[in-house]
């Protein structure tokens, strides 16, 4: 892009305009005995025109430097709120594992606790059931016992039967 090509910058602009108001009063001619120079009427007004019109844009220009300047300090006002912020979180969080990390120690210790209980549990209850067990096989050995002498008496009745008479008539039959 050339010089004249390229967008003016209205700060730019106005400042070419004051220096060229400045180069026409100094390259004026002077009055004699006097600090009055002789200028172009139609110039001069042509450059006060110029300068005029490109005053409101240098206003723009400026407001939307300090708008720029306001945004960025209101972004940097943000920033530092989402820092405070992201601290508070991280404390939080911080915070949060430590009572997960005390959690998970204390569930640990109920978990030894219950497990020491239970197995003192199965232990009772085993020497219970055993004890029960015991009595019961004393139980079930004695009427094992009185069965056996039941049938012992039973068989030796059946040995005497045939000492009791004959039933087919032929009578007792000794061993040989």
């Amino acid at each position: 892009m050339t010089e004249e090509a390229k967008p003016a910058v209205p700060g730019v602009v106005l400042m070419r305009l004051i220096e060229q108001l400045r180069e026409s009063v100094e390259s004026a001619r002077s009055m004699p005995m006097s600090a009055s120079v002789v200028l172009n009427k139609t110039d001069l007004l042509a450059q006060l025109g110029a300068l005029e019109s490109a005053l409101p844009g240098a206003f723009e220009e400026a407001e939307r430097l300090a708008d720029r300047d306001g945004v960025a300090e209101r972004a940097r006002d943000h920033a530092n709120a989402m820092i405070d912020d992201a601290a508070q979180e991280q404390r939080r969080l911080v915070s949060e594992s430590e009572v997960v990390s005390a959690g998970r120690e204390e569930a640990q210790q109920l978990r030894e606790v219950a497990e020491r209980e239970c197995q003192e549990l199965r232990r009772e209850t085993d020497e219970y059931v055993d004890g029960r067990l015991a009595n019961l096989e004393l139980s079930l050995t004695k009427i094992l016992e009185a069965v056996a002498r039941g049938r012992e008496r039973l068989h030796g009745r059946s040995d005497l039967d045939p000492l009791a008479g004959p039933d087919d008539g032929k009578g007792f039959a000794f061993p040989d």
